[in-house]
């Protein structure tokens, strides 16, 4: 799928009614859809919980919270990018401590420009994120498909008193002939002898 046509969800933390206003304009549909504005850490957790959004935005301070704990939560227990908006005063102190976790930081104010830019950086690091799970799920189903040949070779040995390299041929030659994967070879013989 091409970039134009991929939508991003973005989650917004702001209290500020002015921000809330001005970032409408940025977040273009169909690019960025859904977009939902909460006014509270809480409230951005429980929004959280609910479902998986690409992009969280916080706009620090988050009413009586700087938000700088719940960007380094985000970061650690979601697939989201996180970009935290940071005054001139407390960049650097943001900076210090979510730099080493992933997050993005932006100085406020900024020009309309550079949120466009920072907007771009977040999409490309998005889809750094999807490859990298679509790499870590393939890997995964390599995994389970040997635990599952193991398995079904362990089954043959035990079963039919066949010898390691002997389990493991007719793995082989039973998925050749038949046209099958390794994996379904495996689960009938799991069925059959499990």
């Amino acid at each position: 799928m091409d970039l134009n046509e991929r939508s991003y969800s973005v989650l917004v933390v702001s209290t500020s009614e002015k921000f809330n206003a001005a970032l409408s304009d940025y977040f273009s549909v169909p690019t960025f859809t859904p977009v939902q504005t909460v006014s509270g850490v809480s409230v951005a957790k429980r929004a959280l919980s609910e479902r998986d959004f690409d992009f969280v935005v916080v706009n620090s301070p988050v009413g009586d919270d700087v938000g700088i704990r719940f960007s380094i939560d985000a970061a650690a227990s979601t697939d989201s990018v996180i970009l935290f908006l940071a005054k001139t005063e407390q960049y650097d102190l943001a900076y210090e401590k979510l730099a080493e976790h992933g997050v993005f930081l932006l100085q406020k104010p900024f020009p309309r420009q550079i949120f466009s830019i920072a907007l771009d950086w977040l999409i490309s690091a998005r889809e750094g994120l999807r490859k990298n799970q679509k790499k870590t799920l393939s890997i995964e189903e390599k995994m389970n498909e040997i635990r599952l040949v193991n398995r079904a070779k362990w089954l043959l040995i035990s079963e039919l008193k066949m010898t390691e390299p002997n389990a493991h041929r007719y793995i082989e030659k039973q998925a050749m002939d038949r046209c099958i994967s390794r994996r379904q070879v495996a689960e009938e013989i799991i069925r059959t002898y499990g």
